[in-house]
């Protein structure tokens, strides 16, 4: 009985595993009470469905005069997501199943288990995404949508000195700067005029002229006739102050064109440096992922995720590559090389495992109905268009993002969907997802709304999410691509609204902060506030790349490179929030506030700490608790076997009724090398010693093993590479405004 007490309130005091501390990130964690040691193994997770997260962990009880007793128990929870802080609050928790092996006392037994679920469900912890999505890694039922994208090849510059390549969205639009003899670009993110026969484009510190718009031939110039200089003032916004920028410092190059393309380059004559246990070459004097295969002689680029292939960088005839084709020294390419961030775009990889996860990964969010607002705005009266084969129609003359299903208008701002009888509102928070939106092909320019989600709704509140495919990130056989290759016709009229574009912006993947962009060799190329909104870059806006500038001698592998300028880039207030509701200023409830409101019975002045025992104990699937050793061995520390039990449909709530995604068929996952962390000193055991049993390694455990020590990898370089102070917000750029 005493130790039913101390099991009971212990369960009773975990609300205090939700407190907003790194500290609460460690585990295992444990509770004091009175001498007596109460710990919480990490949670070992077994499928995420939508924004339920289903999973089950060990306990144990270690009493002070007694031996300690094992147990574990399956849980499912609601993911509350901040993916800027890569944390993740578990609330709503539910009990289906505890299980006590050596628990004999039946009676006991199940008043223990009512007294659990009574406590635990009533709160909340919290964890860190890494390990959430290294964990995950285990899941046998998780596969993502195959995006049926567009890979056709840009068309792809190379050039060896520093270069620009400027985009202009289709043919040239020339729009009259009002009160002025000036002309100006209407389609494009760049400030370029006309005067008479010349044209002058303004990027960075640089003028450039040239009497032809689309072409390389363009000349840096001192000589800029006043009237233009005051019209770029008027129009460009203050630049904001650079930081110091590392490598060539030279007057770039400039490229236009009017066409999808990419720009890669070298600094002088292509350096090639061997990949080491490969027959791989890659370019060490280029900010660009460039690497020839020594058996084919090809080149391949890696671009928005994606491989393009070419017997030459200079002669433009590239070819997409089927991640399935790519030679098979690409996986071989260690992870530690100066080259190893190309491994998340190379299938079968964990990096490419962890892509996917992220990809599956939801930010979520609390709307509150009655606060929560959006307003369209046309150019002129709606217009709507149909879209091939299916029963959507969307309207095009508009910002935002519109739908007519059924009779019924649906707009989606900032990953909320809203309803409205008529086309210009009034609109309200929407508790009802369209099944119709599955139907939209990627080849529509509306087709990022499908990954907005509908889960749970109140009177009060409805509970939101969406996954990286809202913010163009889409999953292609075994990788994670940008954008969905498709050429989306922007609107002209009075207004100009661009649309999303793949190409042109140098998108590079990176796992703690997703896509950048990089355009120009510092920033102040374009205004984004002033052309156009979010359109080109879609919901989460421009976010500028951790890279460009940044790669000190190109190549300096992964820590060197991408995380200095990762850390360079958030320090100086250029890091992008990667969650879309926070450009809201009104109508997102924070996660304290849910989670205030869902624990009516909370004990604040309980508190836990990091256990200083080894991070070592799992239950396997039915409920038996083993522990591993330094050595891989494996022992089980319940007496008594234990069977699988029966679990109810764990996603299976009430008020979830909004459509799920597609699935498709489980995927196997990755093998990988286990690395055993340093063990801290175990607190000494008062339980008998155990006869012996051989040393065994359950292949599920195992693998539960090596994805933790991953996860706990990933969340130490998150934690250790993050600036301190917190970034300066970018004003979000005006939606509902195009471009005149």
């Amino acid at each position: 009985m005493k130790t039913l007490r101390l099991i009971c309130f212990f369960l009773a005091t975990l609300t205090s595993l939700s407190a907003n501390s790194e500290e609460n990130l460690v585990w295992p964690r444990e509770i004091d009470v009175d001498g007596n040691i109460i710990t919480l193994y990490q949670p070992q997770l077994e499928s995420l469905n939508k924004n339920i997260l289903d999973g089950r962990m060990a306990i144990s009880v270690n009493p002070k005069d007694s031996e300690i007793i094992f147990g574990a128990l399956w849980f499912n929870a609601t993911l509350l997501t901040d993916m800027d802080n890569r944390t993740a609050d578990l609330v709503k928790l539910e009990i289906p199943m505890i299980k006590f092996p050596d628990v004999e006392d039946e009676s006991q037994l199940q008043k223990l288990k009512e007294l659990i679920i009574s406590d635990l469900e009533a709160i909340n912890m919290k964890m860190s995404l890494d390990r959430i999505i290294a964990d995950l890694e285990d899941v046998e039922n998780l596969e993502l949508l195959n995006d049926k994208i567009n890979n056709n090849p840009p068309k792809i510059y190379y050039r060896s000195s520093p270069s620009v390549l400027v985009i202009i969205d289709g043919d040239p639009i020339l729009k009259k700067v009002e009160k002025s003899n000036l002309e100006y670009v209407q389609n494009t993110p760049f400030l370029i005029l006309k005067q008479k026969s010349d044209y002058y484009l303004k990027g960075g510190d640089y003028w450039y002229k040239s009497n032809e718009l689309v072409t390389d031939n363009w000349s840096v110039t001192k000589s800029v006739p006043k009237e233009v200089e005051k019209v770029a003032a008027q129009m460009m916004e203050e630049p904001e102050e650079e930081p110091e920028l590392e490598g060539n410092n030279a007057i770039p190059d400039v490229i236009v064109s009017s066409v999808p393309s990419e720009l890669i380059s070298s600094d002088g004559k292509l350096e090639y440096e061997s990949i080491k246990g490969t027959s791989l070459l890659f370019v060490k004097n280029s900010e660009n992922d460039i690497i020839m295969d020594i058996n084919s002689q090809h080149h391949f680029v890696l671009i928005n995720g994606r491989w393009f292939s070419s017997k030459t960088l200079e002669d433009g005839d590239w070819t997409f590559t089927e991640p399935s084709d790519l030679p098979d020294d690409f996986a071989k390419i260690p992870e530690n090389a100066t080259i190893g961030t190309v491994r998340a775009s190379v299938p079968g990889t964990p990096e490419a495992q962890e892509a996917k996860y992220e990809q599956q990964m939801p930010q979520t969010a609390v709307v509150d109905r009655k606060t929560a607002t959006v307003t369209v705005e046309y150019d002129g009266n709606p217009k709507f268009e149909k879209i091939e084969n299916s029963n959507v129609q969307y309207a095009i003359n508009t910002a935002s993002t519109v739908l007519l299903i059924n009779g019924k208008y649906y707009c989606v701002d900032d990953g909320i969907w809203f309803e409205s009888a008529k086309a210009t509102g009034p609109w309200a928070v929407s508790d009802n997802r369209p099944a119709e939106v599955d139907e939209i092909p990627p080849s529509a320019p509306v087709y990022n709304v499908k990954y907005v989600y509908i889960y749970d709704s109140t009177p009060d509140v409805v509970y939101v999410g969406y996954t990286p495919g809202y913010c163009h990130s889409y999953w292609y056989n075994g990788c994670v691509f940008y954008g969905t290759g498709y050429y989306y016709r922007p609107w002209y009229g009075h207004y100009y609204y661009p649309r999303p574009w793949t190409f042109g912006f140098g998108v590079h993947y990176n796992p703690y902060t997703g896509w950048g962009f990089s355009v120009g060799l510092s920033y102040g190329w374009f205004n984004m506030r002033y052309y156009g909104g979010y359109g080109y870059w879609g919901p989460a806006g421009y976010r500028h790349g951790y890279r460009h500038g940044y790669h000190h001698g190109y190549h300096h592998g992964y820590r060197n490179g991408y995380l200095a300028g990762y850390r360079a880039g958030y320090a100086n207030g250029r890091y992008d929030s990667r969650n879309v509701y926070n450009r809201r200023d009104r109508g997102i409830k924070s996660t304290r506030d849910v989670r205030n409101t869902s624990l009516p019975n909370r004990r604040d002045n309980v508190s836990s700490r990091p256990s200083t025992r080894p991070n070592n104990v799992y239950t396997d699937r039915d409920g038996n608790i083993l522990r591993r050793d330094n050595n891989g061995n494996w022992q089980q520390e319940n007496k008594r076997p234990s069977t699988r039990p029966d679990l109810p449909n764990k996603s299976a709530r009430p008020g979830n009724n909004t459509s799920t995604r597609p699935a498709t068929r489980p995927t196997q996952p990755v093998e990988r090398p286990s690395t055993r962390p340093t063990q801290p000193t175990q607190r000494p055991s008062t339980r008998p010693t155990q006869p012996t049993q051989p040393a065994t390694r359950p292949n599920n455990l195992e693998r539960d093993f090596n994805n933790r020590n991953r996860g706990t990898t990933r969340y130490n370089n998150f934690q250790n590479n993050r600036p301190a102070a917190t970034p300066r917000s970018r004003p979000a750029p005006a939606r509902s405004g195009g471009r005149r």
